[in-house]
């Protein structure tokens, strides 16, 4: 399983503009790392998506996709600061945390 988080708009928008995807590769991982990993990806993916919130609501929130690659299948999940799900927010934290590109 490969999961790499991307980062858009914010206040510091300008700067992390170009900046290439944060990513973990299961297969790196330990297996206890791997496992908790596609825990937090299941949790993430079984929370409905969110209603869409005006645009003015939140004007400088962050939005986050996270993409999953597994088995021949990829999803996204995206979601901003207005709209981010708990499952959605541990596995967004998890992956700044175990990316070797942070």
């Amino acid at each position: 399983m490969k999961v790499t988080l991307a980062t858009h708009g914010g206040l510091a928008a300008t700067i992390n503009r170009g900046r290439e995807p944060r990513g973990v590769d299961g297969d790196s991982l330990s297996g206890e790392e791997a496992q908790e990993l596609a825990r937090l990806v299941a949790a993430a993916e079984a929370e409905p998506a969110p209603e869409e919130h005006r645009a003015g609501n939140a004007r400088d929130a962050i939005s986050y996709t996270i993409t999953v690659e597994n088995d021949g299948r990829s999803i996204r999940l995206t979601r901003s600061d207005a709209t981010m799900s708990r499952g959605f927010s541990e596995l967004r934290r998890w992956l700044e945390d175990h990316s070797p590109n942070t």
